[in-house]
């Protein structure tokens, strides 16, 4: 069986001082040069941690928030391999979206070093993807369910892999992609390095550990659960039928950027249409949408040409948007982990973030739920009285007449 050994605690690296940059950490002269020429030189706690167990060849899993810049912690390291040594890199991640910015993201880099990607996703002509694999690229990202397609059209052989990732492996479990997973992990060569990537550590990753990766290290920059410490979270407990009211209140309060989160793709067509009648610049986005139109609000989001996007949790997990002043939970998510994944969209690089969740009186025992996993309380504002569930009764045993 696999052991994972623990690095949350102890010591990922020889110092770990505040002020070290991405030239202690064992990178090329060659990537340095690139990063310096996207103006970066300071790296997250995840990538600080994660850089030189990869580039040394190692397995891991990295359980840290989306947000925290986990694409370069296992690109740079993965770039600087596939440089020196012959073979092919794969990065699984769950959705379309995802998967465009992470290979954006290796893009920037690969290609001041002479290093092809390619990326396979669903809602893209077959065509442009087998143009792109006929150049035989460096590194693929795809996701699950079109890698599979082209494994079971035979027009992609794993055989070249040395390199695996899979990016937000708990998202891809979720959304009922396990079978795929292990597809993938069975044609890929025994002979590789594999990274996991995850904002949380469930039991199904541990089995993936334990059956396909080899003495993985575990580094864990932030606990599950744990929240950005730059947002401002608050609860307006409300009336159900007065939440579009609250709404319309915050966004005159507000003038930046604001991410809307719903549970249901109609509920988020349906917002969106509301927000539009009142000459707000809004857009929707959903798995509903045909992926350009997800592109197209996606990018208006991010140049400011819409300053509200309204969106579904599994739409906008792990998107890559600065500067979201304010992030609103129009309706409690469906558990408590998505609640991190959400406000996690705000409070970004340093700066400061705002929280608003929308609760009924009812909905008690959800609140307590989302303070037990960040272990804080939530600021709240109660426009209406917050109903505690009564305690049951003891239960009374007697003898039963007859």
């Amino acid at each position: 069986m696999t052991n994972i050994t623990k690095t949350s605690h102890l010591s990922a690296v020889a110092t770990e001082e505040a002020n070290e940059r991405f030239s202690d950490l064992g990178i090329s002269e060659s990537i340095l040069a690139v990063l310096k020429k996207l103006n970066l030189d300071v790296p997250t706690p995840i990538q600080h941690k994660t850089i030189p167990i990869a580039i040394a060849g190692q397995d891991l899993i990295g359980v840290a928030q989306t947000g925290t810049g986990k694409t370069f912690a296992f690109g740079i390291p993965m770039l600087q391999r596939l440089g020196l040594n012959k073979g092919q890199g794969l990065i699984i991640a769950p959705t379309r979206e995802l998967a465009i910015q992470v290979e954006e993201s290796i893009r920037q880099i690969g290609q001041f070093l002479g290093l092809r990607t390619a990326i396979l996703i669903g809602g893209e002509p077959l065509d442009r993807q087998l143009f792109q694999l006929r150049k035989k690229p460096h590194i693929i990202v795809a996701t699950p369910g079109r890698l599979i397609d082209h494994l079971n059209r035979h027009t992609l052989k794993l055989d070249q892999v040395k390199i695996l990732v899979l990016d937000e492996a708990d998202m891809m479990l979720d959304m009922g992609f396990a079978p795929q997973i292990q597809e993938i992990l069975r044609q890929v060569p025994t002979q590789r390095q594999t990274m996991l990537f995850s904002a949380t550590m469930p039991a199904a990753i541990v089995r993936i550990a334990t059956n396909y990766m080899k003495l993985p290290v575990s580094i864990e920059v932030a606990p599950p659960g744990t929240t950005v410490e730059q947002v401002d979270q608050e609860i307006f407990i409300i009336n159900n039928e007065d939440r579009f009211e609250h709404l319309s209140n915050i966004l005159h309060q507000y003038k930046g950027s604001v991410l809307i989160f719903l549970r249901t793709k109609h509920g988020v067509k349906s917002l969106t249409q509301k927000l539009q009648v009142q000459k707000h610049r809004a857009l929707e986005i959903h798995s509903n949408l045909s992926l350009n139109r997800r592109r197209a609000a996606l990018s208006d989001f991010k140049s400011k040409k819409a300053r509200i996007l309204v969106a579904t949790d599994v739409a906008a997990r792990g998107l890559d948007v600065h500067n979201i002043e304010l992030v609103v939970n129009y309706n409690l998510p469906d558990n408590s982990e998505d609640y991190v994944h959400r406000i996690g969209r705000t409070g970004r690089a340093g700066l400061l973030g705002k929280a608003i969740t929308f609760a009924t009186p009812h909905e008690y025992k959800e609140i307590r739920d989302i303070e037990r996993l960040i272990n804080k309380e939530i600021k709240r504002t109660e426009f209406v009285s917050l109903i505690k569930p009564r305690p049951r009764p003891p239960r009374r045993f007697g003898y039963r007449r007859f």
